[in-house]
């Protein structure tokens, strides 16, 4: 790879590192590798982010900084909260499907085990806030009527299923040759079966 004309900036490092991590998994992963693809030394890189733990939990950050406000509003207002959940539902598929997304799940299912620190991160800093969002629509949706759930700190555990096992299908079963899915399209049947659960219905709301 040529080296870049100008220094490279942090966030083309974190692109570099996502690419790595995608490619290599986290264990086989290696700084020098990154920092080559930038064209800086491995000290150089160090000196930005101190481990190869470092530069992973801040590339899963930033993805999280940049996609969640794209995929939910933090404040739902007045909006209805079956078109919310029916906006977010084939954003949050199609993104945690793309190759940029890959590495996490592919790191996270694959190596969680093997490095546990990784782990909870993800789930402390990604699972939970995911929830929290997905909890706080069911709220937003029985308050004005829409949904009727009695948990919807479970509830939102079912939504976020479904983002979670198209993310699996895509990265670990279709590479050795399961069927390929439309992640907008399992998104919307997601939407549909979620929402027939939800929905308050004619004889319900009297």
């Amino acid at each position: 790879m040529a080296r870049p004309s100008a220094p490279i900036d942090r966030d083309q490092l974190l692109a570099l590192a996502r690419a790595e991590f995608n490619a290599r998994g986290f264990a086989a992963a290696r700084m020098e590798d990154i920092a080559r693809a930038g064209g800086i030394s491995k000290a150089a890189l160090y000196l930005r982010f101190p481990s190869k733990e470092a530069i992973f939990e801040e590339a899963v950050r930033d993805l999280i900084a940049r996609t969640l406000p794209e995929m939910l509003p933090s404040e739902f207002g007045d909006n209805s909260a079956e078109t919310l959940l029916r906006q977010f539902l084939p954003l949050a598929f199609l993104r945690l499907t793309e190759p940029e997304f890959a590495f996490v799940p592919r790191v996270i299912i694959g190596e969680g085990a093997n490095f546990p620190a990784l782990a909870r991160f993800y789930h402390d800093e990604v699972i939970l806030r995911v929830l929290e969002l997905m909890a706080g629509l069911i709220r937003h949706g029985v308050a004005r009527g829409e949904f009727a759930c009695a948990d919807p700190d479970l509830a939102c555990r079912t939504i976020a299923g479904g983002a979670i096992f198209a993310a699996l299908w895509r990265v670990v079963f279709e590479p050795v040759g399961a069927q390929p899915i439309d992640p907008v399209q399992l998104a919307q049947a997601h939407a549909d079966t979620i929402l027939a659960g939800l929905l308050v219905r004619g004889e319900q709301a009297q």
